[in-house]
């Protein structure tokens, strides 16, 4: 009997602590496959510094341009800044990693927001793939509607797909 106690005491116990582990790492994925090369639109998307391709983008500022571990200080059209880390960055493969290094919920609801950017060949054509990982930006339990996981993962998409439709302006589809 002492044993079964320790059991559900034990059970209970971790049933109430996976419920209050607060908010889970969320993932989105959005492409478009373009008419151009890969290399054409790497060409435009492949400079960490130059987002003059992406709606939306008043300025940026890259110092050390696409070298690890560099930063970019993006000025949006509303005057929003936003700051970001270049984590990897792999010509060859056509693709870079990068993350905000400061959450602005304001402007994005989510926090420890990461990217991938690809451009891969999809049979003599370019496939752009933006993919994310991030938190909501309420990090406790019950979040507000305007900070929860349907929110964020939302506010991801529409950010990806901005980008994607001003690359499908620039190179039709």
């Amino acid at each position: 009997m002492r044993l079964f106690t320790l059991a559900l005491a034990a059970t209970t116990l971790i049933a109430g602590m996976a419920e209050a582990h607060g908010p889970s790492r969320q993932k989105t994925t959005q492409d478009v496959v373009l008419n151009a090369t890969p290399d054409e639109v790497w060409q435009a998307v492949g400079d960490f510094g130059d987002l003059s391709w992406m709606p939306g983008v008043a300025s940026v500022d890259a110092p050390q341009g696409n070298e690890k571990d560099g930063t970019r200080t993006v000025t949006l059209d509303s005057g929003t800044v936003l700051t970001e880390e270049l984590t990897k960055y792999d010509p060859e493969k056509r693709t870079m990693s990068f993350r905000m290094t400061k959450d602005d919920i304001e402007a994005i609801p989510v926090t420890n927001f990461s990217t991938v950017l690809t451009v891969k060949d999809d049979g003599g054509k370019a496939l752009v793939e933006m993919r994310g990982g991030f938190y909501r930006g309420f990090p406790n339990n019950d979040p507000p509607p305007d900070l929860n996981d349907d929110a964020a993962v939302a506010a991801v998409n529409a950010h990806y797909r901005a980008a994607l439709d001003g690359l499908a302006e620039r190179f039709g589809q």
